[in-house]
């Protein structure tokens, strides 16, 4: 079986760009050219991933931004748009529970390629996602927002940081190799440090755009030994053209294309 990974790892190579999209739809920022549709937040992603997906190697919708009724029916057509352009798309959902949560969870790997996960309550919660062969399962590690070194900093007994420990277990974990991990471009030491640590499995690094993130490092360290590898930027892209209400579309398709432009500088 084909995994996502070398799924990814194709696309990436066809399009020469390891940029990863993110969706989140603000509805406090949308243009006012899309506020009257049906749908303002499909809409919206519609357009941007019509001026984006040449550049995309995969898009992000983070499901918080599509937790209601009128959302989910824009999350359901937003992936269909987007996988018939040919691009992957990747929930940002950050799941895991106990048991029966956690199979239900799973289901959304029907529709989706791959998924963000909390590897917090350990691998029988994970298990679920895990056991996908073909999804890729991106598992948080060391994250992009400052409080993330209120846990994954603090030292075990065996010397090793918790986020290291995350990283050696994500290891373990890739017996069907559809495990990555999501490791900030805001702390591009610690990004060094993951990817020697762990070679082969690839990066998902969020941080980039809004959050000043290290873009260098980013593309340096974000691809495994297979080519896998992402760098996001959500607010960078999608909102770079909220000064020009009509053509914000075409302002995320040249923000898209200059990070693209940008990282290739360094991978």
């Amino acid at each position: 079986m084909t995994t996502f990974f070398d799924r990814l790892a194709d696309r990436i190579a066809d399009i020469d760009s390891i940029v990863s999209v993110g969706l989140d739809p603000d509805t406090d920022r949308l243009p006012e050219a899309v506020r009257d549709a049906d749908l303002p937040r499909w809409e919206f992603n519609r357009r941007i991933i019509d001026a984006t997906h040449e550049h995309a190697a995969v898009f992000k919708p983070n499901a918080a931004f599509y937790e209601d009724s009128d959302g989910w029916q824009a999350l359901e057509k937003t992936v269909e748009h987007a996988q018939e352009k040919g691009v992957p798309v990747l929930l940002d959902a950050k799941r895991a529970d106990i048991g029966n949560t956690s199979r239900q969870y799973a289901k959304v790997l029907d529709s989706v390629d791959a998924i963000t996960l909390n590897p917090f309550l350990g691998r029988d919660a994970l298990a679920p996602f895990l056991d996908r062969e073909e999804a890729g399962c991106f598992l948080l590690c060391r994250t992009s927002n400052p409080g993330g070194a209120d846990v994954q900093e603090l030292e075990l007994a065996d010397g090793n940081l918790v986020y290291e420990r995350v990283a050696d277990l994500a290891s373990e974990w890739n017996t069907n190799d559809n495990v990555g991990l999501v490791v900030g471009a805001t702390t591009p030491e610690e990004l060094r440090a993951v990817r020697e640590r762990v070679p082969d499995l690839p990066f998902l690094v969020p941080g980039v755009g809004a959050q000043g993130g290290d873009a260098e490092a980013a593309a340096t360290h974000a691809t495994a030994e297979n080519g896998a590898g992402l760098v996001n930027s959500t607010r960078g892209i999608i909102f770079s053209g909220e000064d020009s209400e009509s053509a914000f579309d075409e302002a995320a398709g040249d923000a898209a294309k200059d990070l693209k432009e940008r990282l290739n500088q360094y991978r």
